[in-house]
């Protein structure tokens, strides 16, 4: 299997907790659950060709001590529906609490302080950026910029997985885990529905909170039988609305700088520029935006020299690229979940 990066060393004497390093078997385990979040332990342990208990107890480990989690993530299939990432700069002393607050909502993902600490960004659903960037931000005098950029398309990003959780497990297990996968029994699904009814938003709430609670949970959570439970949970995964993404830190693949780049490329080469860029392993997220640059990207590097050699020889070989600009990720208080990660084990 091929080698993964290893956990970065901490300077003698640093107070910071040491990041609990990840064996093979570790990294087999979040690939796996990158293909198939729900996958029960036994069938990972088949792939693997290790215990089911020994998955089991692996998994609880990753839980317990870097806050792994697979969580749903509701994709709302309506045209009036999407995603808008939003970048505020505040004063000093008021963006972290600013930044806190806004992860506790339940409308907002990817929540980050950037830069020198000032301006932070995030997304947010299309039914609710509309109050807060015309009712609740301009109640805050310490906020000064507000920028709203609609996420138009997704290149790279949730299901379609960073190159660093997918290196772990071989072309011949990563296709067993998906036939297995699709060899479920999923009824048809329209790819658009007006409304869904109240019981799949319950059900969709429970799985947002974890990926991988049981049908039998689930069922006592949104009083629904177990075979009602599996058939709505397959129909959502058919039809777009539901998928699975893993939340786990990225400091325990060795990465210790974060950067969203902002990009203007020429529309004629948008998608040229995209396909290219969404090769390179650096990368983690790639969207096409509104706004005066046209896609946005989360670049994951070891060190801040490997971030520059990143942009100073990769994307300077991209002509079509006329302007970027980079913001290094300082905090990340939230990710895809709609609820704060444990204050124990915070995001890198």
């Amino acid at each position: 299997m091929p080698q993964t990066l290893p956990a970065p060393r901490r300077p003698v004497g640093d107070s910071e907790p040491t990041v609990p390093t990840l064996d093979e078997l570790d990294h087999c385990i979040i690939h796996a659950l990158r293909i198939d979040g729900r996958a029960p332990f036994s069938r990972i342990a088949e792939v693997l060709g290790v215990s089911t208990q020994t998955v089991a107890r692996r998994y609880g480990r990753l839980s317990s001590e870097l806050s792994l989690r697979v969580v749903g993530v509701v994709n709302p299939r309506q045209p009036s529906a999407g995603k808008w990432i939003l970048r505020l700069t505040a004063s000093p002393n008021t963006a972290q609490n600013v930044a806190q607050s806004l992860a506790r909502r339940d409308d907002t993902a990817w929540v980050r302080l950037m830069s020198g600490g000032t301006e932070i960004c995030f997304v947010m659903n299309s039914a609710a950026h509309h109050t807060l960037l015309f009712r609740e931000i301009p109640r805050v005098a310490s906020i000064a910029e507000v920028s709203a950029h609609r996420l138009l398309h997704t290149y790279l990003g949730g299901p379609t997985a960073w190159q660093g959780h997918t290196a772990a497990l071989t072309d011949g297990q990563q296709e067993q885990l998906r036939r297995t996968c699709d060899a479920v029994d999923t009824p048809d699904e329209p790819k658009f529905r007006a409304s869904l009814p109240q019981a799949d938003w319950h059900l969709l709430a429970a799985l947002q909170r974890n990926g991988r609670i049981s049908y039998t949970d689930l069922a006592a959570e949104t009083g629904q039988s177990s075979s009602t439970i599996t058939r709505r949970l397959a129909a959502l995964q058919a039809g777009g609305m539901l998928t699975f993404d893993v939340e786990i830190s990225a400091e325990v693949y060795g990465v210790t700088t974060q950067a969203l780049l902002w990009m203007s490329v020429a529309p004629s080469h948008l998608n040229q520029v995209a396909n290219t860029l969404i090769q390179h392993k650096e990368l983690a997220f790639l969207a096409s935006t509104t706004g005066p640059t046209n896609l946005v990207a989360l670049v994951l590097c070891r060190t801040p020299s490997e971030l520059h050699e990143y942009l100073a020889h990769r994307l300077s070989a991209l002509d079509s690229i006329r302007m970027l600009e980079t913001s290094p990720v300082q905090r990340t208080l939230k990710t895809c979940s709609p609820f704060l990660q444990s204050a124990q084990h915070p995001q890198v």
